[in-house]
């Protein structure tokens, strides 16, 4: 069966297999740029990007007229072979949840692990395949209920557990994409939830699919504000209610050229305002036009 990993990521994971099995042990010497290049049949580029990336990961180390060796905490540890996909996704999103998707690195998560970064590509190739991962668990999270009768009121309802998943996760908005779905169990069980509610109508499948898509780039689009409006509001310590008020005193006379500077806009309102004009565009598609007249 043919490897499709990058041919340097098959070098270290083998260069692993030979620490973990005790074959190379702490303070061994490892393959030179020229041995692998012999070994393995790569070119130089890649020998070195596999050693830099060992190097990198804490597995080997440079020795004073030795040059690279097993470091003194060999990478990986028999017990990081334990790990389970699930368990570094949880880990994932953990980190997500409390600094931001910026701060998701294969290093962070290892790290919280406990142990080598490297480790975590046997059960990944890359971050993105992390990132989808972590959008699908964020999904499966979700507990449908009965569907309520009625395509509007069900839709409805799967716009806001969508929405509550997004706050749950202020990251999640920037990794679900309406244009390249990921088929994942967790995202999929939310599309055919939804689906459902458009069941029985007499809707061609290109439509039927704009629907769906509408109401999901909907959620999505405004939910995208939840994590810069909690940052905001960590870092003034203000609502947005409350940051308006404070800024009547000067902005008031602009204000007012726009609306009543007592009038009442925060994100909740925005969502639960837009969702119901949404549904009342989607009737002219959904409903048959003799019910509408």
């Amino acid at each position: 069966m043919n490897d499709p990993r990058p041919p340097y990521l098959r070098i270290v994971a083998d260069i692993q297999r030979r620490i973990a099995d005790g074959r190379l042990r702490p303070g061994d010497p490892i393959p030179t740029t020229r041995a692998i290049m012999r070994e393995w049949g790569v070119a130089m580029a890649t020998a070195t990007k596999a050693l830099t990336a060992l190097k990198q990961a804490g597995a080997i180390e440079s020795a004073p007229r030795v040059g690279a060796v097993v470091a003194a905490r060999g990478l990986p540890s028999r017990s990081a072979g334990g790990l389970e996909r699930d368990r570094i996704v949880r880990v994932a999103m953990e980190i997500a949840d409390t600094d931001g998707l910026a701060a998701v690195s294969m290093r962070a998560v290892a790290a919280k692990l406990g142990v080598a970064t490297m480790t975590l590509y046997r059960h990944l190739d890359a971050k993105a395949e992390l990132t989808q991962l972590m959008a699908d668990a964020a999904f499966a999270e979700i507990e449908y209920p009965e569907p309520p009768p009625g395509w509007r009121s069900h839709l409805r309802v799967a716009a806001r557990l969508q929405w509550a998943a997004y706050h749950r996760h202020p990251w999640l908005p920037r990794v679900v994409s309406i244009t390249r779905p990921v088929m994942l169990p967790g995202l999929v069980a939310y599309g055919l939830w939804t689906l459902r509610a458009l069941d029985g109508l007499a809707l061609d499948p290109d439509t039927r699919l704009h629907v769906y898509a509408t109401v999901v780039n909907y959620v999505r689009g405004t939910a995208v504000n939840i994590e810069s409006e909690a940052g905001a509001a960590l870092d003034t310590g203000l609502t947005s209610k409350q940051w308006i008020t404070a800024r009547l005193p000067v902005d008031g006379p602009l204000i007012a050229q726009v609306t009543e500077p007592g009038a009442d806009l925060d994100l909740e309102s925005l969502f639960a305002f837009g969702l119901e004009r949404l549904l009342d565009g989607l009737a002219t598609v959904v409903t048959p036009r003799e019910t509408r007249r």
